[in-house]
This record gives structure tokens, C-alpha cells and sequence, in this order.
């Protein structure tokens, strides 16, 4: 699959999170209002900040089918990770509006006396997110895009919290008032926790930060083809759905400038069978010397 066909792949998977997010969080905030419910209506604004998070995905995907210019000569595809970045402080704003205000209640023994319909609304919510995070779950798999991997495990944090909700609500209908003002709080913690997450990911992303097993496999795969002798470095970075890796080898000296070119090429092939969309930059050098040709 071509990686602009891939990045539009992605691209639906930021609409569906958009249009879901959007009709549970009217359905919520209006429930838990009508239905005195603290609980809901922090899950409601949980899903408003997850509208905004999802929409800054969609713009970040696509910038990142902008091709390459004189600015940007590896194209433009880590914009979907500034995207994220934007969205996880957002979050983290909102949990800390929903934590404090849960507090207050509690403090103030202001406790809400949710309706069966309210609980109804959050089991419902739980099982549509729970849907949305198999559909951006695999189909993050299957474009390798990491920006909506990580909206895909926050479509399950937002399922996990709607049950969360639920439990509070139906604590309160069995006799303990407190239970959804305290959902409320562990709400604006999840919601925390989450925008923290996804920040420290797209942060070590945008710093070049790369997994060492990963890195691990790559190495173990070009000591496999025939011709090269060592490893002498190997880096990767990350640019969303599509990587990028300098490997440095050594091959016998005698070698000809074809030959060395085809195994340079081989180098190439078998990572990009391996590992996807990765544009691999080989230099080679000969065993024993310090000449480097790159190709």
C-alpha cells in the first residue's frame, strides 16, 4: 500500500473517532445534566476534549501527505505527532477542570442522584468506544501509523471510563451517594494519566527516540544477507507511517562497485519486506579500511 493511501487510510479512522465522539458527547453532557449525574457529564467532557484531540489528528494526517520541499526533505509526515502533542495538553487542561470540580462537590457534600437512563447512556457509550477501538486498532496496524495507534488506546481509555461511570451511577441507585461524584474524580485521573501517556510517546517520538528491539531485529536481518560482513551502526527514527534507517556495514574489500551496489540493494529490499514502509539509506565500507561509499 502506498504510504499516501495509507495516511488516507488513517485519515477515516480520525472521522470515525470524530462523529462518535461528537454524538456521545451531546448524548452524555445532556444526560448527566438531566439526569444529575457528575459522573456523565465529566465522561461528556471527556469526549468533547477527545472531538478536539481527533480533529488535530486529522489536520496533522493531512499535512503529512504534503510532499517533501526544501524545508522539510523528509517530507512532512511527523506532523501527525505535533497533532498529538497539541491534543494531550488539551486533555491534560480538561482533567484538571474535571479533578478539581469533582473535589468540590465531594467537599461540599453536593452528591448527584443519577437516573437508570443515565446508566443506560454510559453502558451504551462503553460498548460503541469499545468498537471504535477495535476499528482504529487495527487498522493503525495495518498503515503502521503510531499518531492512531495512540487515539486507538485512548478510544479504550474512554470505553474503560464509561464503565467506570456506569459503576458510579449504579453505586449511587444501591445506597452509596458518594460513588459517582468519586467516578467523577477517577474519571479526571484517567483522563490524566492518558494525555501524559500520549505525551511522553509522541515526545520520544519527536526526539528521535527509537525501540531497541526493533532496532534489535533490524540488525539481526542485514547480518543475514549475503556479502555483508559486519553491522557497524544502525539508527532509525520514526516519521509516523513511514520510518526511516542509516545502517553502516562492511563487505569484503575486493568487492566491485556493482557488487557492492547489490548488496546495498539487498540491504534495501529485505528491510522494506520486513518492516514495511522504511526508506533505508546504506553506506558501505570496506572490511578492514575507512573508505564509505553511500548510496
Amino acid at each position: 500500500m502506498h504510504i499516501k493511501d495509507k495516511l488516507e487510510q488513517a485519515k477515516k479512522g480520525a472521522r470515525v473517532s470524530i462523529m462518535m465522539y461528537i454524538l456521545l458527547t451531546i448524548l452524555k453532557v445532556a444526560f448527566g445534566y438531566l439526569n444529575q449525574s457528575h459522573a456523565l457529564v465529566a465522561d461528556g467532557l471527556n469526549n468533547a476534549t477527545d472531538v478536539i484531540s481527533s480533529i488535530a489528528l486529522l489536520i496533522g494526517l493531512s499535512i503529512s501527505m504534503r510532499p517533501a520541499d526544501s524545508n522539510h526533505n523528509y517530507g512532512h509526515y511527523r506532523s501527525e505527532f505535533i497533532a498529538s502533542l497539541i491534543a494531550s495538553f488539551i486533555m491534560f487542561a480538561v482533567s484538571v477542570q474535571v479533578i478539581v470540580q469533582g473535589i468540590t462537590h465531594f467537599i461540599k457534600g453536593e452528591y448527584s442522584a443519577p437516573t437508570f437512563e443515565a446508566g443506560i447512556v454510559a453502558f451504551v457509550s462503553g460498548l460503541l468506544m469499545l468498537v471504535v477501538y477495535f476499528y482504529n486498532r487495527n487498522l493503525a496496524k495495518k498503515v503502521g501509523s503510531s499518531a492512531l495507534k495512540a487515539a486507538a488506546y485512548d478510544n479504550l481509555s474512554d470505553a474503560l471510563v464509561s464503565f467506570g461511570t456506569l459503576g458510579g451511577i449504579l453505586g449511587v441507585m444501591f445506597g452509596f451517594h458518594t460513588l459517582d461524584t468519586i467516578a467523577a474524580i477517577v474519571v479526571g485521573l484517567i483522563i490524566m494519566k492518558t494525555s501524559i501517556d500520549i505525551f511522553k510517546d509522541t515526545a520520544i517520538t519527536l526526539t528521535d527516540g527509537f525501540d531497541v528491539e526493533t532496532l534489535t531485529d533490524m540488525k539481526h536481518l542485514v547480518t543475514t544477507i549475503p556479502g555483508v560482513i559486519r553491522v557497524i551502526d544502525l539508527k532509525g527514527r520514526n516519521h509516523g507511517v513511514i520510518t526511516f534507517a542509516d545502517v553502516t556495514v562492511t563487505v569484503n574489500s575486493l568487492l566491485t562497485v556493482k557488487e557492492s551496489h547489490d548488496i546495498a540493494e539487498a540491504i534495501e529490499f529485505k528491510m522494506k519486506e520486513q518492516f514495511g514502509s522504511i526508506e533505508t539509506i546504506v553506506h558501505i565500507e570496506p572490511e578492514g579500511g575507512d573508505t564509505d561509499v553511500q548510496r
